[in-house]
């Protein structure tokens, strides 16, 4: 997480100006100055000195140097609530009365409040984002004000903070598991003997078979003279390796007219990148929960994918590496889709408004690995669209119809996010995908 301040140089009496009140009441008192003395008026004399004195009294008072303002960091990437703290940092010169701040998010104008200063002050910021990812959390732009409004500063330069907010995960339920499960250990029963799950079988004493085993029970009952021993033998737990795969060629808004680059999404939309980042991050805290190990992999960027692993800093790497991706310029076209693990679950977070995450997903599937496409394309806003716009969303959509439907012909299984994704999870962690020899319960 980073921050940036900054100020102005010392620059004397250069940045403050008469404001309008000042030169006004200058004027009127002058103008009865002279008509009193002329016209023999000392009442409109007297109406007209204090104005001129307290012009000039105030004049002379103006601050000597510029309003300084510093934003410091916040003080947490990313909390429950999606708030983000931070301190504005006021250093005012001797005669400033007050210091006007307006925070701005995304070069839109969010709050403006006229502040009270007195040497330094301290204000307390707090932005609501439902964006991640490296943003600017706020820029505080500062205008001084003299005693009595009678001078104003020249804007000074704006502060900005920025941060890394991290994907908040949501609570998800039953999941798919893999068609194989692999490992010694984990929280999934597998079809293989060994120890920790249900009950297998009861079988004959065998070399090798702890003593612990035996089950006296069915002993006595098949073999009343101890000529055999029977043990009890039980399924072994293994563990499922889960692969997320997240398409970072688009990031586009609910607004289409924003998807051309000239104009950035509101920041109160969150975009299809946010949702493949909280979405990802929900499924890969589901699986760390159950034992699992669960890798990254980014399909619009070449880089080494992040191997699968468990435990908690897991869930914080995979955290971290989905807050870092983002578009990188004109992606590169894949041959052919990245090597998975052999056996591993394979889950595609992509709005498919093209064919590249469509074909790597068919490619995984066809190479023996259960996938689930996610899509996370956002709602979309099309009733400000014009004639032509909504014509070309319109192609826009059947296109993506077209290429949802050749996925699930390939026998990838779809979810969509922003309609209840926990349940569509569940309704695919109760079909089974077994073959004989291979053993994949569903939680």
């Amino acid at each position: 997480m980073t921050t940036s301040g900054t100020r102005l140089p010392d620059r004397g009496h250069g940045p403050w100006s008469r404001s309008r009140t000042t030169a006004l009441g200058a004027i009127v008192g002058g103008v009865l100055l002279v008509a009193g003395a002329l016209g023999g008026r000392p009442d409109l004399a007297a109406l007209g000195a204090p104005l001129v004195v307290w012009a000039v009294w105030a004049w002379s008072r103006r601050p000597a140097t510029d309003v300084v303002v510093r934003l410091g960091p916040p003080d947490e990437a990313r909390g429950e609530s999606g708030d983000l703290r931070a301190a504005v940092r006021l250093d005012a010169p001797p005669g400033t009365g007050a210091v006007v701040l307006t925070v701005r998010r995304s070069n839109r104008r969010q709050a403006e409040a006229v502040v009270r200063v007195r040497g330094s002050r301290t204000v307390p910021l707090a932005v609501h984002t439902v964006r991640t990812g490296p943003q600017t959390v706020a820029e505080v732009d500062a205008i001084g004000l003299g005693v009595g409004a009678a001078s104003v500063s020249e804007p000074v330069d704006p502060a900005a903070s920025s941060a890394l907010v991290l994907p908040a995960p949501r609570p998800l339920g039953a999941l798919p598991l893999p068609p194989r499960l692999r490992g010694l250990s984990g929280g999934h029963e597998s079809r293989r003997p060994g120890e920790g799950g249900g009950l297998r079988d009861v079988h004959p004493y065998t070399p090798g078979d702890r003593l612990r085993r035996i089950d006296w029970r069915v002993t006595a009952r098949r073999s009343p003279q101890l000529q055999e021993l029977y043990v009890r033998r039980e399924h072994a737990l293994a563990e499922a390796v889960v692969v997320l795969v997240v398409d970072s060629r688009d990031d586009v808004g609910p607004d289409p007219r924003t998807w051309r680059g000239s104009v950035r999404p509101r920041a109160q939309d969150p975009t299809s990148l946010d949702l493949a980042r909280q979405a990802a991050t929900s499924v890969a805290q589901a699986f760390l929960e159950q034992g699992d190990r669960v890798g990254l992999d980014d399909l619009g960027a070449v880089r080494r994918p992040l191997p699968p692993g468990g435990g908690r800093r897991q869930l914080d790497r995979i955290r971290n590496a989905l807050a870092l991706t983002h578009p990188e310029g004109e992606p590169m076209r894949r041959v052919r889709a990245p090597q998975l693990p052999s056996g591993a679950l394979v889950l595609v977070f992509s709005t498919f408004l093209d064919d590249a995450a469509a074909l790597a997903a068919a490619q995984w599937r066809r190479a023996g690995h259960r996938v689930v496409a996610v899509d996370v394309l956002p709602t979309l806003r099309e009733g400000a669209l014009h004639d032509r716009e909504r014509l070309a969303m319109r192609f826009v959509r059947m296109a993506r119809e077209d290429r949802l439907a050749a996925v699930t012909d390939a026998d990838v299984e779809l979810v969509t996010w922003r309609d209840a994704p926990q349940v569509a999870l569940a309704g695919l962690a109760r079909r089974t995908h077994r073959r004989a020899g291979a053993g994949a319960g569903a939680r």
